[in-house]
């Protein structure tokens, strides 16, 4: 009787525990076929036609002779799984500025450094006199990667020489600092080199929380020609005390690596390619006038490639290579020009300018011949944050040939003329006052 009521009881619960079992096998089922990743890992992997017999033949020793056919099943598989060559040759080249450039590329040339040492230097701004015509031919200038001429007082002008690619033992002559190379120290990241400036400006640089403090130098901060570089020249004869000052840039950096303050940091901004944009504008002639006390042309020459410089009506030459003044990209930039009254005492009968290089303003780009219009764009007053020059519309940049770059600032560009043909370069009003 009680296994009667046992197998009546059997029969009434095997509805349920099937389910429970069938449940626990399945789960089980499931973790041991999710463990061995290995497997997964390797039914993933092409094996060749060895895998392809096991599927056809009947017998474990030998391969049927269905599976002959299959073999030609492999191949047709293979190249699904191949690269096709398209995929291959894919690396985006590297852009050459404004932002990004390639690595061992100067940003102030998009050129590659000529050596490590100029590689790991700082930007050198050095300041050099440009008139009155004593002072040229100056010495170095065309070793420069950089110059900026800027307007000084009386409507004169003076340059801004930026070094990276070259150290020359002479540059000169070196003159005093204006307002506008408080903009130029920032925006390069660099080190300023200057003979003296006024004493509002000085105290400016002499500020304990101003960040380039440490990163001027002049004879004004008793830097020498010992140390520094700063070296009057006897030889200069016929010619004012102001005029006679030169510098070792080697000697220079020198100290600025003993003050630790040599570190080869970028400044971005300008953009490069070998190939000038599309422009149906030639300009092979350049002229550029400040209010009749001084003056520029720049003349495209085809055979080198260069734009080179009168000043005066006559040939501009540098004296370290008797060579006339030259650039790869003339940029010509519209600035304002704001007078400084307030950083000196009431009734002085002199001033500074600031020029303020922040912000945006019209320009011109020449190179290769051709004449392109657009905007000069400073984003921001950070370290580095140099100059760009962009299109209108869309900012894209204006791409400069790979080479050495003169930075013309003046207050309108109106002050500017250009010409498709070569002009009589020994006319200008400059050169008749």
């Amino acid at each position: 009787m009680r296994r009667f009521l046992l197998l009546i009881l059997f029969v009434v619960m095997l509805p349920f525990v099937l389910p429970v079992l069938a449940q626990n096998e399945f789960d089980q089922h499931q973790f041991v076929t999710n463990t061995p990743r290995p497997v997964l890992f390797a039914t993933n992997t092409p094996t060749g036609p060895t895998a392809t017999p096991t599927v056809t033949s009947t017998s474990t020793d030998t391969p049927s002779p269905t599976a002959t056919p299959t073999a030609t099943f492999t191949p047709t598989n293979t190249p699904t799984n191949t690269p096709t060559p398209t995929d291959t040759p894919s690396p985006t080249p590297t852009p050459n500025g404004p932002f990004i450039y390639p690595q061992g590329v100067n940003p102030l040339t998009g050129l590659p450094y000529p050596n490590e040492e100029a590689m790991n230097r700082r930007n050198l701004i050095v300041k050099i006199s440009n008139y009155p015509p004593v002072v040229r031919p100056q010495t170095g200038v065309n070793q420069a990667d950089v110059v900026y001429e800027l307007e000084a007082e009386g409507g004169v002008t003076r340059f801004a020489a930026i070094f990276r690619s070259n150290a020359p033992e002479r540059v000169g002559s070196v003159r005093s600092a204006r307002l506008a190379d408080l903009h130029l120290i920032q925006m390069y990241n660099a080190l300023l080199a200057y003979s003296g400036t006024s004493e509002p400006i000085q105290n400016i640089i002499l500020d304990p929380e101003n960040p380039y403090l440490y990163r001027a130098f002049s004879p004004l901060k008793g830097d020498n020609c010992e140390n520094a570089g700063f070296c009057r020249d006897p030889r200069t004869d016929g010619v004012d005390f102001e005029h006679t000052l030169f510098l070792n840039t080697q000697r220079l950096y020198d100290l600025a690596t003993q003050y630790n303050v040599n570190t080869g940091y970028q400044a971005r901004g300008f953009a490069f390619s070998p190939n000038p944009d599309p422009s149906e504008n030639i300009a092979r002639d350049i002229y550029i006038e400040w209010y009749g006390q001084a003056d520029a042309r720049w003349q495209y020459d085809e055979e080198s490639g260069h734009y080179l410089r009168w000043t005066d009506g006559v040939p501009h030459f540098d004296a370290a290579d008797n060579t006339q003044l030259w650039t790869d990209n003339l940029v010509v930039i519209e600035v304002p020009h704001e007078r400084r009254p307030d950083l000196f005492p009431p009734g002085s009968n002199f001033e500074s300018l600031d020029i303020v290089l922040i912000g945006q303003g019209r320009a011109y780009v020449f190179r290769d011949g051709f004449w392109y219009q657009g905007y000069w764009r400073r984003a921001n007053e950070d370290p580095g944050s140099a100059l760009q020059l962009i299109y209108p519309g869309a900012p894209n940049p204006i791409m400069l040939k790979p080479g050495r770059t003169w930075v013309a600032v003046v207050r309108g560009l109106g002050n500017v003329t250009v010409s498709e043909e070569l002009q009589d370069p020994t006319v200008s009003s400059s050169a008749s006052r």
